[in-house]
């Protein structure tokens, strides 16, 4: 009974680190916000390699983690960066934005939900990604112009609902042998979460955005061989009509 509600637990646990996260930064703890988006991060990641490896996946738990991802990874990050970053823009701007967010990372966890993507790939940057990187770019709206924080939200927003190819690690599993060492992890995680929130997220921050631009980078590279290719061929149908 244990072991099938493991999973669950786990997600349980990224939603209560979201709903954290919503409750630090309105009360001026931004640094501690970001790091509860990084922790659930942790939690989402672990709560799918559990099941697989104990082979307990089912409908509910696949739908509890959406749901959980969307307050997490979705509502959260948007609340984190509007409280922070936001409040010198235009209010309907803000507003439009901090709406824009969670919508499409619900829009992008129902195309996951419901369709086939391509094996070690997902469709779209994924939102605990985009989460982590909105949350932890919060952290450096004195560094970065307000109308720069507005535009990155929207530029991943858009990236979510994109078809941007970008490398799935779900092949990455947990042996069932050690399963007793995930508490530990997760304990050390908040640990550290605790005693280090800002410096820890804003190292985080570093290869979440890499992350990000891989893909877009990789579409791009795919997006030149294709009109290379497609120039190639105009190029042969010429060159067969002149020789006719």
């Amino acid at each position: 009974m244990i072991a099938k509600s493991l999973p669950s637990i786990f997600t349980v646990g990224n939603l209560f680190l979201g709903i954290l996260s919503i409750i630090f930064v309105f009360n001026n703890r931004p640094d501690y916000a970001a790091m509860m988006v990084i922790v659930a991060m942790l939690m989402d990641g672990l709560d799918g390699r559990v099941a697989r490896a104990l082979n307990v996946q089912s409908e509910f738990g696949k739908e509890l983690d959406s749901l959980s991802d969307v307050i997490s990874f979705g509502v959260a990050p948007a609340f984190v960066i509007y409280v922070v970053g936001l409040q010198e823009v235009n209010p309907a701007a803000a507003w439009i934005a901090t709406a824009v967010f969670p919508i499409c990372g619900a829009l992008r966890l129902a195309r996951f939900n419901v369709k086939a993507s391509t094996p070690g790939y997902f469709i779209g940057l994924p939102i605990p990604a985009a989460g982590g990187v909105l949350a932890t770019l919060a952290l450096f709206h004195n560094e970065i112009a307000t109308p720069i924080l507005l535009l990155s939200e929207l530029f991943l927003s858009f990236l979510m609902v994109s078809t941007v190819k970008y490398p799935s690690f779900k092949k990455v599993g947990i042996p069932k042998s050690a399963m007793w060492i995930l508490p530990i992890i997760v304990a050390i995680a908040v640990v550290v979460a605790i005693k280090y929130p800002g410096t820890l997220s804003k190292l985080i921050f570093v290869p979440l955005v890499l992350y990000a631009l891989y893909g877009l980078k990789k579409n791009v590279r795919i997006l030149n061989r294709r009109t290379r290719r497609m120039k190639l061929e105009e190029q042969r149908e010429i060159e067969a009509r002149d020789i006719v």
